[in-house]
């Protein structure tokens, strides 16, 4: 045992070294800044009520009762409520026939209904804006979706531009470490990141099972995000990043293959997510981990973890009790106290609860935002957010712990700083009006005095 003791000291005292030396490097770089988002809320009429879905599923002439059964199955399982929004050529009956100008349209709506508020809300002019990055995964056309921004709203010449296409559910991720990289060199700067994808232009109209299911997963919304690096405006920040870490296994053919956009053998075109895909996002996510756990959680609760197991091992078979408790697990609430995690699914979200050891009350924002929006690919991260916003759960010095998975296949995670409450009903009224009171309520907000609060 002083063996043991010793060599846990000596750890200790090397990691908090380390630790200190990356915390001191890290202060001499541009910090990033987020100062307002907004998310887009579709309009009424785009509604997917449950007897749009059937009227939509009913029209695909290509299924058998076997494929409707399963999309029903699929549908109800899926925790996605009545109030999700889709695509207007959807709804209106062409989504086999979709054109330019619906996908153009479709990304228009989201993209400068988003912009417009935002500028509106900060005060900050357009030609500002120092740095653009749009993420639109299926959807790139020429010329770019950042340039029908600049010329929409008459933006510098010497704006730098982003396009980025194909990145999946978590090209929100990947455009802010974008942005952080850029701020690294570019001092006194504001940055945007517009983040949406295009369903319309690629609803699926065959009958394959697997490609139907992204049919029954995702849903029209969106995000706009306003960064500086500028130190003057740090009282003015609601968030501040703190790091940063991004995987990708696309060298594995299984998990490359997972999340995949193609055609059926029948020339529907599609977009495959098969049974390969929880064992990708597993492993991403314990890769991920690897790298990110060092960068956030105290060195005790590392400590701890690293004895426990040690313990274990010299033991041999080590406790039982120990074991059945889970008390040699890592403890993720001693580094964020918020959970971000993208609202890809049930299945996601049950998933990286389990692996984290996260509560209900933990999971209840992804899961509001699941059953409210639907997945909204890349945008979903700011409606869990803006729910957190809405239920006045996030104040000064907390940390939000952000993890998305993407196509390719990537898990993107972030680690956040409150900056200061925002609890302020001015700045909560245009988020807490994506969430009515009523949705709140009948699907189990945590506590009896916010349940009671939302009723009246």
């Amino acid at each position: 045992m002083e063996l043991l003791m010793a060599i846990s000291l000596f750890l200790v005292i090397s990691y908090a070294f380390l630790h200190l030396t990356k915390s001191l490097l890290q202060k001499q770089h541009q910090c990033c800044y987020m100062l307002a988002y907004e998310c887009y809320k579709p309009l009424e009429e785009t509604k997917l009520s449950t007897d749009a879905c059937a009227k939509i599923v009913l029209r695909n002439k290509n299924i058998s009762v076997d494929e409707l059964r399963f999309l029903l199955n699929a549908m109800v399982s899926s925790g996605i409520g009545d109030e999700s929004y889709g695509p207007k050529n959807v709804l209106e009956g062409r989504e086999e026939s979709p054109t330019l100008t619906d996908a153009i349209s479709e990304m228009d709506e989201v993209i400068f209904t988003t912009l417009d508020s935002l500028f509106a809300k900060t005060g900050v002019s357009p030609a500002q804006i120092d740095i653009l990055v749009v993420n639109v995964s299926l959807f790139s056309p020429a010329p770019s979706l950042t340039s029908r921004i600049v010329n929409r709203y008459k933006m510098r010449e010497n704006v730098m531009s982003y396009n980025l296409s194909g990145m999946g559910c978590s090209a929100s991720i990947i455009g802010i470490d974008l942005v952080q990289h850029l701020f690294k060199t570019h001092e006194n700067s504001y940055a945007i990141v517009v983040s949406t994808e295009s369903f319309g232009l690629h609803w699926y109209c065959g009958k394959e099972k697997s490609m139907m299911l992204s049919n029954c997963l995702f849903r029209s919304g969106g995000c706009s995000m306003l960064f500086t690096n500028k130190n003057e405006l740090k009282k003015k920040a609601i968030l501040k990043l703190k790091c940063l870490v991004r995987t990708h296994l696309g060298a594995d053919d299984e998990a490359y293959e997972c999340c995949i956009q193609l055609e059926d053998e029948k020339g529907h075109e599609g977009f495959r997510l098969t049974k390969k895909l929880t064992k990708a996002a597993a492993k991403a996510l314990r890769l991920n981990l690897r790298v990110l756990v060092p960068k956030i959680l105290p060195v005790r609760e590392i400590l701890r973890y690293w004895i426990v197991n040690l313990i274990r091992n010299t033991n041999n078979k080590g406790d039982p009790q120990l074991t059945s408790s889970g008390a040699n697990n890592l403890d993720f609430k001693t580094g964020a106290e918020h959970f971000c995690i993208h609202p890809g699914g049930r299945a996601v979200i049950d998933g990286v609860g389990m692996s984290l050891g996260l509560s209900e009350y933990d999971l209840e924002p992804s899961r509001m935002a699941l059953h409210r929006f639907g997945n909204t690919s890349a945008g979903g991260f700011w409606y869990v957010l803006g729910y957190m916003e809405a239920k006045k759960r996030l104040k000064k010095g907390d940390r939000i712990l952000m993890m998305s998975f993407g196509a390719g296949f990537k898990c993107n995670n972030c680690l956040w700083e409150v900056m200061r409450d925002l609890d302020d009903e001015d700045g909560a009224s245009s988020v807490r009006q994506h969430f009515g009171g009523r949705v709140l309520v009948r699907f189990g907000v945590h506590g009896g005095k916010e349940e009671a609060q939302e009723r009246r």
